[in-house]
């Protein structure tokens, strides 16, 4: 099993992190700071996290930003938002509270209802072909909104919530490894075990119901990078060991 992948130009571990609970405190900056320390190289954020605080911390902690390092933020979350105007003007906070004139990843947070959706890529192209934009993904979105986006701009990555007990774009992730696209589990870990055999799974490889519901996710897809929040840096370096942990077929089996 790969344990890396190549996102945004830089081959980063395949287990991120998410930040939606990331306020700006200093432990958190500091926390920050030793994620990536500890192998994390994507760091998952968005417009709205923690009224905007997560995008600040990780702008305070990562300034001036480290090599193999990837930040992808999100815009275009409520009903009203996917247009030129809120994308220009969330994309321009966005890159000022991360302290950075290029983000590496910008996804499109939500389709909007009240704006086409070529539209919104449309707006977001424009900052891509400045330069302070360099790939594009999109949330949420099944694979018809997929072609839909990918006839106005590359489409290198897709972030749905998925999980051992939320299946819903099943196809979704089969879409993207056939294509080559990162998907991006988020709330990986949400579920539990839902009634399978995840602990006695974890006791075989001396391992935590986390970590092999991450391995899972691993083994589900190779372009999977899943990106468990945490603001603990024991959780965090317990979430990166799942990158050792490699499950049977017969393991996987029983789990899926």
């Amino acid at each position: 099993m790969e344990k890396t992948l190549e996102v945004a130009g830089t081959r980063v571990a395949r287990i991120g992190l998410g930040t939606n609970r990331l306020a700006r405190k200093q432990q958190n900056v500091a926390f920050v700071r030793e994620a990536i320390e500890a192998g994390v190289g994507l760091i998952d954020t968005a417009h709205l996290y923690t009224g905007g605080e997560s995008e600040a911390t990780i702008g305070e902690a990562l300034s001036p930003r480290p090599e193999g390092v990837v930040i992808a933020t999100k815009g275009g979350f409520r009903p009203g938002q996917g247009s030129r105007e809120v994308l220009r003007e969330q994309i321009e906070e966005s890159l000022r509270r991360l302290r950075t004139d290029h983000i590496q990843l910008y996804y499109l947070h939500r389709v909007d209802p009240e704006t086409p959706l070529e539209a919104s890529l449309a707006a977001i192209k424009e900052y891509q072909e400045a330069g302070k934009i360099g790939q594009v993904g999109l949330s949420e979105v099944g694979t018809a909104e997929i072609e839909r986006a990918r006839e106005v701009v590359e489409v290198a990555a897709v972030q749905n919530q998925y999980n051992i007990a939320e299946r819903k774009w099943d196809h979704v992730v089969d879409y993207c490894a056939r294509e080559g696209i990162v998907f991006v589990p988020y709330y990986p870990l949400r579920g539990g075990d839902g009634g399978r055999p995840v602990a006695k799974i974890a006791k075989t490889h001396g391992a935590t119901p986390s970590q092999v519901l991450l391995a899972w996710l691993l083994r589900r897809s190779p372009t999977t990078l899943p990106i468990p929040g945490t603001l603990s840096l024991a959780h965090l370096t317990e979430n990166l060991a799942a990158l050792e942990l490699e499950l049977s077929d017969d393991e996987l089996e029983a789990l899926t």
